[in-house]
């Protein structure tokens, strides 16, 4: 069963797949890499691109918040439940995105339209 959109080449699967490999890496600059370069030759490429960092700058203030709840212990749990939750949410995209599919990470601000 697959779940491609009628647009989505097998190249934009690709390189949408690539910025969630590429982070687990490079965090920051494989995934802007990929994302200057294919964004404005795919909608797909773009969408992903931009899903990506939101979700980068969402867990980023997630990772300092927790960070600055060590004080009072609870910060700990936070910060290992924000760094497992991370990974698989990047997993899950990583997947969708191969297929084809535009994936919303659960729990990110949308902030890049």
């Amino acid at each position: 069963m697959e779940h491609y959109e009628a647009e989505t080449t097998d190249d934009e699967r690709l390189f949408a797949m690539f910025i969630y490999l590429i982070s687990l890496f490079a965090p920051v600059i494989g995934p802007l890499l990929i994302w200057i370069l294919k964004r404005d030759s795919s909608a797909f490429v773009d969408y992903h691109g931009k899903e990506y960092f939101n979700f980068l700058i969402s867990f980023t203030i997630y990772s300092i918040i927790s960070s600055i709840l060590i004080i009072v212990l609870v910060g700990i749990i936070l910060l290992i439940i924000v760094g497992v939750l991370g990974f698989i949410f990047t997993l899950i995209a990583l997947f969708k995105a191969y297929n084809g599919q535009r994936y919303r990470i659960p729990m990110v601000f949308r902030l890049i339209k």
